[in-house]
């Protein structure tokens, strides 16, 4: 007998969990059976955490599919920001692009690279901070996990870089601390070598929403240093070519 999905549901369940600062075995949730179950419930679940800010990323599912989560809480570094530490939490070093114009649907030819950079009005340097309210993430059911608003526990978005960048991010000399302690120290890499892969699949993929991808928004577009374990709360330190991110993961933040 198969259980009826009740989207509602698994975003109270989630919310409560991370609520919590608890995570559960995804052979405990109901399942979405499909993206658009997935869906639904992270908006049930983006109502229950009261998120209004128009920031964004995106990720591809294991079968290829383009997928976006709201960043929250999200912060600027320019004013000193603070991100709640949890248990598990991850950090990533991340490229994000601003539109300064509309990308609506398209029927017709599809968007190209190029079409992307043009709508970019500015790039930026941010970290994004991940801990999934699901012990094994997305490994076990990518669904589940898009429900989960696809693991995101916060966003700091750092100073402006040149536009150039999206192009040129790949390779860049990449350091980042904690605490004081050296944990990535290397050459800039996206798990697609681009960083605008997955923007442009989300850009041509016409089951997205008609007002997403609107000017204005901000999209993150995936880890530059790979998902790395923060042990403890601490100063983070990101030194991307000559451009600085700073800001906290602190304990016992609301």
């Amino acid at each position: 007998m198969t259980e009826t999905f009740d989207p509602r549901a698994l975003a109270a369940r989630l919310h409560s969990l991370r609520q919590a600062g608890r995570q559960e075995e995804t052979g405990t949730f109901a399942l979405p059976a499909d993206l658009h179950q997935a869906m639904e419930a992270q908006n049930f679940l983006t109502a229950a955490d009261r998120i209004s800010s128009n920031a964004w990323k995106v990720t591809v599912s294991p079968q290829g599919q383009a997928v976006t989560a709201p960043l929250h809480p999200y912060a600027q570094a320019a004013s000193g920001a603070s991100i709640p530490w949890y248990p598990g939490m991850k950090f990533e070093t991340e490229i994000a692009v601003r539109f300064g114009k509309d990308l609506p649907i398209r029927t017709g030819a599809a968007y190209s690279r190029a079409d992307v950079v043009e709508a970019i009005s500015a790039v930026h340097l941010g970290a994004e901070l991940l801990v999934s309210a699901v012990r094994e993430g997305g490994s076990v059911s990518f669904l589940l996990f898009t429900s989960d608003r696809l693991g995101n526990s916060g966003y700091v978005l750092g100073p402006k870089l040149d536009k150039s960048a999206v192009d040129t991010a790949g390779g860049t000399p990449l350091k980042v601390t904690h605490g004081g302690r050296t944990i990535y120290d290397g050459p800039a890499q996206h798990p697609k070598g681009d960083v605008l892969t997955w923007l442009v699949d989300y850009a041509n993929d016409g089951l997205r929403p008609e007002t997403s991808l609107n000017a204005g928004a901000l999209i993150t577009t995936g880890t530059l240093s790979g998902a790395i374990e923060l042990t403890e709360p601490g100063e983070i330190d990101i030194l991307f070519g000559d451009s600085r991110l700073s800001f906290s993961v602190v304990e016992g933040l609301i």
